[in-house]
């Protein structure tokens, strides 16, 4: 099970509506387009549709079962005082001294540049159900980081 924010959740359902009802369409017509020219096995524009269409439907496939998967988080209900899913945690990393802020999100919501971070992340899953003042251990690939949280916010 996989929790999303109400936004995120209604982008996926958005491209696969977009996926469903207009580029698997054209989809569609380009390869029966191209299997009408004749002889198949030396036809490169149909082996590219087959290709097309079958990039369409796995990714067809793969959002449906994420929305299968997942809810929607409702915000109120989350805990305020402690770092939870969509919670924007300020942090302190006490070797360099160096502040970061990020929120943590599903992996379905990465995007480092936007701030967000995964809750499966080794950061995020450090600092998960941690409170301010505490000292979060995060095991990643380059060693163990040691955070301090200052603060947690809620958008």
């Amino acid at each position: 099970m996989e929790y999303l924010s109400r936004q995120r959740y209604d982008e996926i359902a958005a491209e696969l509506q977009h996926l469903i009802g207009e580029v698997y369409p054209k989809v569609k017509d380009d390869l029966a387009e191209t299997r009408a020219q004749g002889d198949l096995s030396e036809n490169a524009g149909y082996r590219e549709a087959r290709r097309n269409q079958a990039k369409t439907i796995s990714r067809i496939r793969f959002l449906q079962k994420v929305l299968e998967h997942s809810r929607v988080i409702d915000p109120d209900a989350l805990p305020k005082d402690r770092v939870c899913l969509l919670s924007r945690v300020e942090f302190t990393n006490l070797a360099t001294h160096a502040r970061m802020r990020f929120e943590i999100v599903s992996p379905h919501e990465m995007n480092l540049e936007a701030g967000k971070i995964s809750l499966k992340s080794p950061i995020g899953s450090a600092l998960m159900g941690k409170k301010v003042g505490d000292i979060a251990e995060a095991r990643t690939p380059s060693g163990t980081l040691r955070l301090r949280i200052e603060s947690i916010a809620f958008d």
